[in-house]
């Protein structure tokens, strides 16, 4: 299972940015898709994430809430991430993140990582 992440780029702070990752190879079922970032000297944080299409529930960090949504395509296994009124502090490198399952067996959950994508907003 790979996840393949784009849409990071430069842009002036104010600005907007969308960021997608599709998910690909054998999956059974995607729990839930997310958005992580890590800015130099920084730990990994979550950004945001978004649940199963059943019981779909989006969570958000403070600093995003407002300026920042998650969305699924749950047929295409793609997760965007639309970013508004960037700030410069929202510079970092964003990765996605999936839970999922490759087959029913509850034993066959996975994490999945993508290779990270570079947001830099300037100010």
């Amino acid at each position: 299972v790979q996840l393949q992440a784009s849409g990071g780029g430069l842009v002036q702070a104010g600005g907007s940015l969308r960021l997608s990752c599709a998910a690909s190879g054998r999956i059974f079922i995607i729990n839930t898709m997310g958005w992580y970032r890590q800015a130099p000297g920084n730990q990994r944080e979550l950004v945001a994430s978004i649940t199963s299409a059943i019981s779909t529930n989006t969570n958000y960090t403070d600093s995003v809430k407002g300026r920042f949504t998650i969305s699924r395509d749950y047929a295409e296994n793609t997760v965007y991430l639309q970013m508004n009124n960037l700030k410069p502090e929202d510079t970092a490198v964003y990765y996605c993140n999936a839970v999922l399952r490759t087959t029913p067996s509850r034993y066959s959950s996975l994490e999945v990582w993508g290779q990270g994508t570079l947001v830099t907003v300037s100010s």
